[in-house]
């Protein structure tokens, strides 16, 4: 009983860990939904450019050590803020006032683009990105952590924190708010709604980077880790595509879904429930609330 007990907490933890990994990606769907009304379908390609990004820096002398870490997280940092404020203002910009599905399908046809450039400029091999943490799992409880999803929980729950206040008390976020709730009545009351779409998008380029560190570290660097984009949607259906706490709670459900199926379903059926356990639970959620747990319902006058 005391084995079965240990079992199960010890796959809780390990699944909680996981989901809140997820809930840092899923937070950039939310930065994008919450100031575009608009969904972000090249996250995933976000977060792995920022891992080459980090990855090509750490390939000297400095791998490995706490120097070589801030070097590779201000470059990838550099070349996200960057490159999300030319991308917005070279392909997203134009569509300013157009139907959002314009922009759905813009970030769609540029994932499948993104994906393509690391084969041709570094190479399709697998890369690293070595930070300096142990490499022995932490002992927390009655379970063993590796370090690299410590740092992932922290990292997330302060990007929450940091996020939240934002939104809520600072006057730069409820103009973002303004301007996904509706783009002509934002600009009718003087809110500059090109540079809100510009900081919305670097803002979602830092969360990349972030992301892109630490998954990178943990999984290796290529092309299949911009497959975490679409591991992480279920998360922010779960939760609610503009809700902050939504994809924390939707990272937790989904990660602790899969650990659990992994657990107690593999060994039964030769493994694989946990990939597809997310989008059985996502389906179930938009058959009875279609909004997420925590989305805000949006009623429109025909």
């Amino acid at each position: 009983m005391l084995e079965e007990l240990s079992f199960i907490v010890a796959l809780i933890m390990e699944g909680a860990s996981i989901g809140l990994m997820y809930s840092l990606i899923a937070l950039g769907f939310v930065l994008i939904y919450k100031a575009t009304d608009a969904i972000n379908f090249a996250q995933g390609e976000f977060v792995m450019l920022a891992a080459y990004g980090g990855a090509v820096t750490l390939a000297g002398s400095l791998a490995g050590t706490s120097y070589g870490f801030i070097l590779a997280f201000l470059a990838a940092l550099v070349l996200m803020i960057g490159f999300s404020f030319a991308l917005e203002r070279t392909v997203l910009r134009p569509l300013l006032g157009r139907p959002v599905i314009a922009v759905i399908m813009a970030t769609i046809g540029l994932a499948a683009i993104f994906r393509g450039l690391p084969p041709i400029t570094v190479g399709a091999s697998t890369k690293t990105v070595p930070l300096p943490i142990p490499d022995t799992p932490i002992d927390l409880w009655i379970h063993r952590i590796p370090a690299i999803d410590l740092l992932g929980v922290v990292v997330t729950l302060l990007s929450v924190a940091v996020l939240t206040w934002f939104f809520r008390k600072s006057r730069m976020g409820v103009a973002m708010r303004a301007v996904a709730d509706n783009q002509q009545v934002a600009m009718a009351m003087g809110i500059n709604v090109e540079r809100y779409f510009a900081i919305a998008w670097a803002m979602a380029g830092i969360i990349a980077a972030l992301g892109g560190i630490i998954w990178g570290s943990k999984l290796g660097v290529d092309t299949q880790l911009a497959l975490v984009g679409l591991k992480v949607f279920p998360v922010v259906i779960l939760g609610g595509l503009d809700s902050i706490a939504g994809a924390v709670v939707g990272g937790l459900i989904v990660g602790i879904c899969e650990s659990l199926a992994a657990g107690y379903l593999d060994p039964y059926v030769g493994g694989g429930t946990k990939d597809f356990a997310p989008y059985v639970i996502m389906i179930i959620m938009l058959m009875f609330k279609p909004y997420g747990l925590f989305g805000k319902r949006k009623i429109e006058r025909i």
